[in-house]
């Protein structure tokens, strides 16, 4: 039993998530450098404002992974949604698919 618990602990510490939340300043900053700001709101909700070169993928929409899939998994990634919670579950899918660095915007749009 100890042995099996210990190989649970294991595979738990090592799986390591590329999903990293950032404070405003810190988004900006890498805004600034070679990366792609994706916001996952509903079309109606960017219609009302929406973060400089950001895309639309909209988090609700029925093709919202295939939309995500065919991205470059090796390009920065800045997501963002009304308050943190919809980018947080986009966040983790694109883990999940394989990217590698993924930022999330605390608080969302609302704290922009």
């Amino acid at each position: 039993m100890k042995n099996f618990l210990f190989l649970l602990f294991i595979c738990f510490t090592s799986q390591t998530s590329s999903v990293k939340v950032l404070e405003k300043e810190n988004f900006q900053v890498l805004m600034e450098q070679e990366s792609q700001v994706i916001d996952v709101r509903t079309p109606e909700e960017y219609a009302l404002g929406y973060i400089k070169g950001a895309i639309l993928i909209d988090y609700k929409a029925s093709d919202f992974q295939a939309s995500i899939s065919a991205l470059n998994r090796n390009v920065t990634y800045l997501i963002y949604c009304r308050s943190g919670n919809r980018s947080d579950k986009a966040s983790k899918i694109m883990d999940s698919l394989g990217f590698k660095k993924i930022y999330d915007l605390k608080g969302g749009y609302m704290n922009w």
